[in-house]
């Protein structure tokens, strides 16, 4: 069983910062992807970043060259620095940590932390 809990989420203006924080415990493949999903009221959730366990990294062109994603492999921990923040991405930020084993995929999900930044 892999349990995610994510932390850092807040209420900032828009220009600020966030750096959001998700560590995984339980049974993980070394080799993994972990990254952020966000979900917005009446959207579908949707990437904002993701990073395998060897430094790749992927970005929603949303949030390039204003977010960072990062990892620390020994704690299982992946963060978000999101800077210079705006309304419109404000959502419910979900971390996942994905890994194949074989044919089969394990997918796990944090429940999720708010972010709002007000205009």
């Amino acid at each position: 069983q892999v349990q995610l809990v994510e932390s850092g989420g807040g209420l900032v203006q828009a220009g600020g910062s966030l750096r959001l924080s998700c560590t995984a415990s339980g049974s993980i493949f070394s080799t993994n992807t972990m990254g952020w999903y966000r979900q917005a009221p009446g959207r579908q959730r949707e990437l904002v970043a993701t990073m395998t366990s060897h430094g790749t990294t992927n970005y929603a062109d949303s949030v390039r060259g204003r977010f960072t994603i990062s990892r620390d492999n020994i704690k299982n921990t992946v963060y978000l620095q999101m800077n210079s923040l705006k309304p419109e991405d404000t959502a419910v930020y979900h971390c996942n940590v994905r890994w194949v084993v074989g044919a089969t995929e394990y997918i796990s999900w944090g429940q999720g932390t708010q972010v709002t930044a007000s205009s």
